[in-house]
């Protein structure tokens, strides 16, 4: 299982965040810093700029993650365990309680973790080293296989619900009773700073403390309350890592995920189809016509080569009450009434469960139409179910914010062909119908999405929703003159068309009659259908961040082009690499943008030279002093320390073993320090790195494991030399066979977001422009204000501005200058001490590109004295660009 592409933007920004943590060893100035670099600095007064570091848990790293419903939450924090791990001192053990808010979710996330056949596990595995183990509270309580010895040696997720850490009942109480199961721990504990005194040593809360482990909140908007705080905070965690889809206002955001990245993805069902009918009776009808023609349509895509689909409508029944409106009893009563078999129906409720042990996503599972109140809440999983049919009476307000979501994931994360089928529905029969439309915009919001999501039809007439109040008494004495509201609650049969037992025995030849309802829906999705794909067009055009600035609204501080400039801007298309393809491989078109995946896609690391010379490895060590940390300070307690003199347990363990183990185990050490080195798969620089371990003998062994930084940094170099080699060779390949092309594709934008704002030059594009150092800052003052540019702009980094794809990482020049003759300009500056093979690199795809892109583009580095083959000094270059 693949990350998808906002997924992998996620753990991006996780990783740039601990980056941060890194350099500057304080966990706010780290948060504060990134955001800083983003979005600009944050004032309170005009409310730009991400919120100062909020210190919830003292000593612990605190972050949330944005995920709306549907995004793949427990996926991104699977991926995520390894980047969060990557950043410790690897003689840390890899502790992670893992909580949620429900039984029912508990139970879904221990079997998709646990299952060998689910791809969470597979990912798991692979990222370490099939060392990965899941416990319940139970296996803890009895020490089931859980003891210092394996805990040092694995991946350990502590499955666990918010209730049981809370000690409310007595067997929640258990995780802070003396446990003699789990004495063994006690031996290990170097001091007794994190023993909590009012519990036993070798109480579990002690052990998990002792742990010092990884949280990981899923549902954490769940876990806002003094109570659910402490409770965190009883863990002694080192990282916490919050999941939802709505983050509280103190949360610490790294990372958020737009809507419009799932839409891009297939992952939901949006927009949201809203249709008021006149009565339950229609509401009723138009949902098991609408059931039959969406399985039809799934019928007929199956029969085509697509996947299995079954829809499935939702019945929100109305609670039990003294008047005994159509509560889920009398609701499946009258559809066993119009002849639906009895195996077609459930009821899922707080007390009754006729779903419990049935696998909705089963061929052989006959369930069509599942009646529920309110019980399916977060937890529960069916991307079968399509519709939601709301039986609330015609005087409520129809409350189905609490089940929205359970209609929204899209079956098997794929379009389907029927444009029918990449939409949900809702059907009411609401007087107060403008209050059950804020509901369901409530539980668009709730569930990470916007109120732009739903699109509506009213059928009631005003005079319809005309509700009289009736006095219960005069109700009981005069019934024959009430109105039809109240006695409402018996279907009217005649007036239901739907004939459960027509035959569809050959798709191809159904001639389902449509009512007027379910035409008028159709129309409606056909149209929301056609509208969603131009906007998912669009924003493929935009730069990769755009989409999360829009998502922060007023946060995001921008600056706009100015006035004299925007004609200028509307004219210039930049050049890009494109590499012909074969047509069938991308939806008809026969070239894509170029990316280093196409141009490594044959390239074997395994079988490269593995000449590295390890003794002239720097010795300095990455050693953090953490025992100068002063309190409430934000000192990160689980950043990298690297000391050859620091005895790792973990080391001497694997050296105890056989040799052909020992590569084994250090190779993957290693993999997890060097991290993701994408397009390369982790298979590929595995073998590699075992090929090198396997010449050294036992005393080099023992100083890659003392200086595993040392030497992955190395290995990462040479990693880096080989593929950057192969890729740029296979580049000139495919240039000169005509098979790489330039052609316009990217386009200045009327607003940046700089983050931080550099010095006020003359003659810049924008308001304000991205912050430069000393030499950038001489550039565009001796270059950007000469008499024959038009304009100068600080080209920014990391997804905002324009980059030349090709055999190096997307490399993005610092400025695109204009002249007043016509010609668009890229400059990359480089200090005289950036003279490296890298550089070399760049200036050779830069001047590529300049003679690809055409007589109207040019490319120049430029260096202030010293220059290598292809660069400028800069007084070379600004007489080269003063002539242009």
């Amino acid at each position: 299982m693949e990350l998808k592409s906002y997924q992998r933007k996620v753990l991006e920004n996780l990783e740039q965040y601990l980056e941060y943590v890194q350099v500057e060893n304080n966990l706010a100035k780290a948060f504060n810093q990134y955001w800083e670099d983003k979005i600009g600095p944050y004032n309170p007064l005009e409310g730009t700029g991400m919120q100062p570091y909020q210190n919830n848990i003292s000593n612990a790293a605190h972050v949330c993650i944005k995920v709306p419903t549907a995004g793949g939450k427990t996926f991104i924090a699977v991926n995520a365990l390894h980047s969060i791990f990557s950043a410790y001192d690897s003689a840390k053990p890899k502790a992670v309680i893992w909580l949620v808010p429900w039984s029912n979710l508990l139970q879904q996330t221990v079997n998709t973790l646990s299952n060998p056949e689910h791809p969470y596990r597979q990912k798991l595995n692979a990222l370490f080293n099939n060392r990965v183990e899941v416990y319940q509270k139970a296996d803890l309580l009895q020490g089931s296989n859980f003891n210092p010895t394996v805990v040092k040696d694995q991946l350990s997720i502590f499955v666990m619900s918010f209730a049981s850490l809370r000690a409310k009942n007595k067997d929640d109480r258990k995780v802070y009773q003396e446990n003699g199961q789990l004495e063994s721990f006690v031996s290990q504990y170097k001091s007794n700073e994190h023993i909590l005194t009012e519990y036993d040593d070798n109480a579990l809360i002690n052990v998990l403390r002792y742990l010092n482990p990884v949280l990981v909140v899923d549902e954490s908007h769940n876990a806002e309350s003094d109570l659910s705080i402490d409770m965190l905070k009883n863990l002694n965690p080192s990282f916490i890592l919050d999941l939802t889809a709505t983050p509280k206002k103190n949360s610490n955001l790294v990372s958020l995920v737009p809507a419009i990245e799932l839409k891009k993805e297939h992952m939901v069902k949006l927009p949201v189809i809203v249709y008021n009918n006149h009565d339950k009776t229609e509401v009723i009808n138009n949902a098991l016509h609408l059931q039959r023609k969406l399985e039809i349509l799934a019928k007929k895509e199956e029969a085509e080569g697509g996947k299995y689909i079954r829809p499935i409508v939702l019945f929100q029944a109305q609670p039990k009450t003294n008047d005994d409106n159509t509560t889920f009893e009398k609701l499946k009563e009258q559809l066993l009434g119009l002849g639906i078999p009895k195996e077609h129906i459930k009821i899922k409720t707080a007390n009754i469960d006729e779903l419990k042990g049935i696998d909705l996503m089963d061929k052989d599972c006959e369930v069509r139409y599942i009646i529920t109140i309110n019980a399916l809440k977060e937890g529960w999983d069916c991307p079968f179910a399509y519709i939601l049919a709301s039986l609330a009476d015609k005087s409520s307000s129809v409350d189905v914010e609490q089940i929205l979501g359970r209609v929204l994931r899209q079956p098997y994360v794929r379009c389907h062909k029927a444009f029918q089928l990449n939409l949900s529905y809702v059907l009411t029969a609401s007087a107060k119908f403008n209050e059950t439309l804020q509901s369901i915009v409530k539980g668009l919001l709730e569930s990470g999405f916007s109120e732009d999501d739903y699109r509506k039809v009213d059928k009631m007439t005003e005079q319809e929703k005309q509700i009289v109040k009736v006095d219960p008494v005069e109700a009981f004495l005069f019934p024959e003159q009430q109105t039809p509201e109240t006695s409402e609650e018996i279907i009217d049969k005649s007036r239901v068309t739907f004939d459960p037992n027509a035959s569809f025995e050959n798709v191809d030849e159904i001639q389902e009659p449509l009512n007027s309802a379910i035409q008028e829906i159709e129309t409606l999705a056909q149209e929301q259908s056609r509208q969603l794909e131009e906007l998912i067009k669009e924003q493929e055009k935009q730069p990769v961040d755009e989409n999360i600035f829009q998502e922060m609204g007023s946060k995001v501080k921008r600056y706009k082009v100015k006035e004299s400039n925007k004609e200028l801007i509307e004219k210039i298309e930049f050049p890009q690499f494109f590499i012909k393809v074969t047509a069938s491989d991308i939806f008809g078109t026969d070239q894509e943008l170029l990316n280093r995946e196409s141009l490594l896609k044959d390239f074997k690391l395994s079988e490269e030279d593995i000449k590295i010379d390890f003794d002239k490895t720097p010795t300095d060590l990455y050693k953090i002093d953490l025992e100068e940390a002063k309190k409430n300070e934000y000192i990160p307690s689980f950043t990298k320390i690297e000391d050859s003199m620091v005895r790792d347990p973990i080391a001497e363990y694997i050296l105890a073993k056989p040799k052909e183990n020992q590569i084994i185990d250090i190779a993957h050490q290693l993999l997890v320090e060097i991290g993701n080195m994408s397009p390369i798969p982790d298979q590929e620089i595995k073998i590699y790195i075992k090929r090198i371990l396997q010449n050294m003998n036992s005393e080099q062994l023992r100083d890659v494991l003392g200086r595993k930084r040392s030497h992955t940094d190395k290995i990462k170099f040479k990693i880096r030399q080989l593929s950057d080699n192969y890729a740029e060779g296979r580049f000139m390949d495919l240039v000169k066979s005509k098979k790489i092309i330039t052609k316009g594709s990217w386009k200045l934008g009327k607003e940046i977001v700089p983050g931080n704002i550099g010095s006020s030059i003359g003659n810049s594009l924008y308001e304000k422009e991205g912050i430069m150092n000393n030499f950038e800052e001489r550039v565009a003052m001796e270059i950007g204000t000469s008499s024959n540019i038009a304009f100068w702009h600080r080209n920014l980094e990391r997804g905002k501005g324009f980059y030349i794809n090709g055999f190096k990482a997307n490399h993005y020049p610092d400025f695109i200058l204009q002249t007043k003759s016509g010609k668009t300009i890229l400059i990359e500056t480089k200090g005289d001490h950036l003279d490296g093979s890298d550089s070399e690199a760049k200036c050779r795809l830069g001047n590529e590109w300049e003679k690809q892109a055409g007589n109207d583009f040019a490319y120049f580095m430029v260096f202030d004295k010293k220059e290598i083959k292809g660069a400028f000094t800069l007084d070379k270059a600004k007489e080269l660009i003063g002539a242009m």
